[in-house]
C-alpha cells in the first residue's frame, strides 16, 4: 500500500493553485483543503459581524465564535468550506472578502488560528493544501512543496474571467489593482509572507494547459517515488 504524503502549493493570487490541488486530490485520491477559503470565510465573519481587526482583544473574541469545516458536495464533486454550519463556498468568492482578505490574513492571531486548524486537518496526512505559507510554515517538513507563478497579465485575464461570470460589472482594471494589492501585501507583511521554500518545484504555467501542469506535477510525485 502506497504511503500518504502532504503536498504543498503555494503562489501568487490567480495562479491556478487550487486547480492544481483539487485535479492533483482528485488523481490521488488525497483530501483537499482550501487554506484560501478559511481565510475568506474568516473575512467574511469579520465583516458580518462588523469586526474591528485593528482591536487584537475583538479578533481574539471573534475568533473563538469562527468554526470551519469542509463538507464534500457530491454535487459539485468537490469539497466546501462550512462556516458555523453555514455552506459559504459562493459567498466568500466575492470581491469584497476579496479586497479584504489579505488585510484579514495579514493579522498575527488569525494566521495563528488558521495554522493550526491547517495542522490538524494534516495529521493523517493525505492531503494536498494550497495557499500562501502552507510549505513554508503550515507544513515545512511537507514531502512535496510546488510554488506556482505566472505572469501578471495572464492572471489579470484568468481572475476577470472568472470574476465576470459573477459580476458583469467588474472592470479589467478593477481586477488589475486587486491583485497587486494583494501580491503586495501578502509578500510584505510581517507574519509569515509569501515566499518559495527553498526545497519546493517551481511551475510557471502561463503557458501551460491544465492538462499539462497536472502531468507534470503527477510527474514529480512519481520521480520521488512519493506513492
Amino acid at each position: 500500500m502506497s504511503k500518504k504524503i502532504i503536498i504543498t502549493i503555494d503562489g501568487w493570487s490567480s495562479c491556478g493553485k487550487s486547480t492544481l490541488a483539487k485535479q492533483l486530490a482528485k488523481e490521488l485520491g488525497y483530501v483537499y483543503i482550501d487554506s484560501g477559503a478559511m481565510y475568506r470565510a474568516i473575512t467574511l465573519y469579520f465583516l458580518r459581524n462588523h469586526i474591528d481587526w485593528t482591536d487584537v482583544a475583538e479578533v481574539n473574541s471573534a475568533l473563538e465564535n469562527i468554526h470551519i469545516d469542509f463538507e464534500f458536495n457530491p454535487k459539485s464533486q468537490q469539497s466546501e468550506i462550512i462556516l458555523n454550519g453555514e455552506n459559504v463556498e459562493y459567498v466568500i468568492r466575492d470581491l469584497v472578502i476579496a479586497e479584504k482578505v489579505s488585510d484579514v490574513a495579514a493579522i498575527r492571531e488569525v494566521r495563528t488560528f488558521a495554522v493550526a486548524q491547517q495542522q490538524k486537518m494534516g495529521t493523517k496526512k493525505g492531503v494536498v493544501m494550497d495557499g500562501r505559507d502552507i510549505g513554508t510554515t503550515v507544513f515545512p517538513d511537507a514531502e512535496l512543496k510546488i510554488f506556482m507563478t505566472a505572469d501578471i497579465a495572464v492572471r489579470v485575464e484568468r481572475r476577470f474571467k472568472e470574476m465576470y461570470e459573477k459580476n458583469p460589472n467588474i472592470t479589467i482594471e478593477e481586477v488589475k489593482s486587486n491583485l497587486e494589492m494583494r501580491d503586495y501585501i501578502d509578500s510584505h507583511r510581517e507574519v509569515s509572507p509569501l515566499r518559495k521554500a527553498d526545497d519546493a518545484v517551481e511551475i510557471d504555467n502561463t503557458h501551460l494547459t491544465m492538462e499539462e501542469q497536472l502531468a507534470f506535477a503527477c510527474e514529480l510525485v512519481t520521480k520521488r517515488h512519493l506513492v
